[in-house]
């Protein structure tokens, strides 16, 4: 009785949805609203978590408090949203503008003094009710391309104020601000053979399987002939009628004979599960070809939210005497959808497309604490680091540890360790545990005890020691030794590291401090003289640069200014 309530629950309603505020909010924008990103859209080791708006190709657009409230957080960082701000409003959500330019008037200046209070670019601030209140369209910012955005646009987010839950702007009626008329479109389906013994069309690895449109607009798969279990995935995308831009789908909702085995809807979700998206997709096939397939079915479960599945966990049993359809809907937030029929039938096929090869030589249990050593070199993987048991490659070859590859994703960190007594005392803090990828070496912070170096991590790959003495590179554009300034705004040096990274930078101008931002994807810093630390006459500037491993670089100038120009 208990499984027919829940089969009629699942069936009837895939996904609740809650009762969200239609017409509560303001657009953050005075244009009209354009999509480069939507809510859930697959990313490198999440899933997006707001819109990406568009402003038309160019920083500087006014950006405004999309409801009363008053700003509860402020983060500058050099990664991820970098100049971000944070409203709560008084109706339990708050929003979020990320890769702005500046904030303007009070809040911008506020900003200002943090940071020469902390002497630091990289600042984070939260403020109570009423320190720092705004109104419904007050501007706040000015729209920018900082932290990781690969181009101007203004991230936007919308956030439950007490579980710090993301959620679907789509819900809080910004749906009406955007127009999409067309379909998703599924530009690839696939099946899976899930146990050793299964072919599918005689093939033991996933293979595609061809659709044709139909004369309703539904689209009919070719037969999938199988036996024993198997799965499908889906490379799907969506376009809206202005952006032109690829954006995800919102739901997905797979049947079996009639029964929803197994679905997804892009409402809200935690930003503890955003690497689930590792699990969603074929990781493997993504680090060998860029495709991100979307698999319908978990082999075995893990507790992403958004998901909904019955007790096969949309993994389909072919049989013999037994012929089933399986039927495909994938939908956009505006209920534009793509159907698709898939007959599945029962025989014994022979295999002409054999399981990939995989080289390894032990086995990882994924709900089981792992340990493997070899020549002074070590891994350990927690119990649950991995979605899934795997063939492990593990081995040490001159001084280079493999601990298999990146095709097989880890959700949480594991450690490495490295025992080597080849480094001096005096240079044991420039060395560190490296993970080598294509012909370069890439930081992680190590740890080191009686010569046992130690790192956590959650990437797979060839690792090796690596010792780093250079010391960061300082460089301006062109001198400005003993010239005039005074026709310039800003002050700019370029700074860089070959092996280990920048750690920190700070600027002086006559022996203070001065706000020095850094623009990671340019390598520049950048100081304003409207900050007020320039004087006339004769201004000396230090700029001091250390890398991750401490590592240090001073570079010293001086020029002239008249502030009266």
């Amino acid at each position: 009785m208990k499984f027919s309530f829940f089969l009629l629950v699942f069936t009837t309603t895939l996904f609740a949805q809650a009762d969200y505020p239609k017409n509560y909010f303001c657009p953050p924008l005075d244009i009209p609203l354009q999509l480069s990103g939507n809510f859930g859209e697959l990313r490198p080791n999440h899933f997006h978590a707001g819109f990406d708006l568009k402003t038309l190709q160019k920083e500087g657009l006014n950006v405004y408090a999309v409801a009363d409230g008053y700003v509860s957080r402020i983060k500058i960082s050099t990664f991820g949203n970098g100049k971000t701000i944070y409203i709560d409003h008084p109706n339990g959500f708050t929003s979020v503008y990320g890769h702005l330019q500046k904030a303007t008037d009070s809040i911008e200046s506020f900003i200002k003094k943090t940071h020469y209070k902390e002497k630091s670019f990289e600042i984070e601030m939260y403020f109570k009710p009423n320190e720092m209140p705004v109104k419904k369209g007050q501007l706040i910012a000015v729209s920018g391309n900082t932290g990781a955005s690969e181009g101007p646009h203004l991230h936007f987010e919308f956030r439950d104020t007490k579980t710090e839950k993301i959620i679907n702007p789509m819900f809080f009626g910004f749906d009406a601000l955007m127009k999409d008329t067309k379909k998703p479109i599924v530009s690839n389906l696939y099946a899976y053979p899930l146990d050793s013994k299964t072919t599918v069309n005689h093939s033991q690895r996933p293979i595609p399987i061809n659709l044709s449109l139909q004369k309703d607009g539904t689209y009919l798969a070719d037969r999938v002939i199988a036996n024993g279990k198997i799965g499908f995935g889906i490379i799907a995308y969506d376009y809206d009628d202005v952006s032109f831009n690829k954006n995800g789908v919102f739901d997905v909702n797979l049947s079996c004979n009639g029964k929803s085995i197994f679905g997804y809807q892009f409402n809200t979700y935690s930003f503890d599960e955003m690497r689930y998206v590792n699990a969603l997709i074929d990781y493997s096939l993504y680090k060998k070809s860029s495709q991100r397939i979307q698999k319908l079915f978990m082999n075995p479960p893990y507790n992403l939210s958004i998901i909904k599945t019955d007790e096969t966990n949309g993994i389909i049993t072919v049989l013999p005497n037994l012929t089933s359809v399986c039927s495909l809907n994938v939908s956009d937030y505006y209920g534009n959808k793509t159907a698709i029929s898939i007959p599945v039938e029962y025989d014994l096929l022979s295999t002409i497309i054999e399981k990939e090869a995989i080289v390894a030589n032990y086995v990882v249990k994924a709900s089981k604490d792992c340990f493997f050593e070899k020549d002074k070199c070590s891994v350990f993987f927690p119990a649950g680091t991995f979605y899934n048991d795997f063939n492990l490659n593990f081995d040490v070859k001159n001084n280079v540890l493999t601990v298999h590859d990146d095709t097989v994703p880890a959700h949480t960190n594991f450690t490495i360790t490295m025992e080597s007594d080849s480094y001096p005392t005096d240079l044991k803090d420039k060395v560190f545990i490296g993970r080598i990828e294509g012909g370069r070496v890439s930081y992680n912070t190590t740890r080191e005890k009686n010569n046992v170096y130690e790192t956590r991590v959650k990437t797979l790959g060839q690792y090796k020691l690596a010792l780093d003495t250079i010391a960061p590179v300082i460089r301006i554009a062109k001198s400005i030794e003993g010239k005039r300034l005074d026709n310039q705004k800003r002050l700019q040096v370029s700074i860089s590291d070959s092996l280990s990274g920048i750690k920190s930078y700070n600027g002086y101008l006559n022996g203070k401090w001065i706000l020095m931002e850094y623009d990671n994807k340019t390598g520049l810093l950048t100081h304003d003289f409207s900050d007020g630390i320039v004087v006339d006459g004769d201004n000396e500037l230090k700029v001091v640069v250390v890398d991750s491993v401490g590592n240090s670089s001073i570079f010293e100038t001086h020029f002239q200014r008249n502030q009266k120009q």
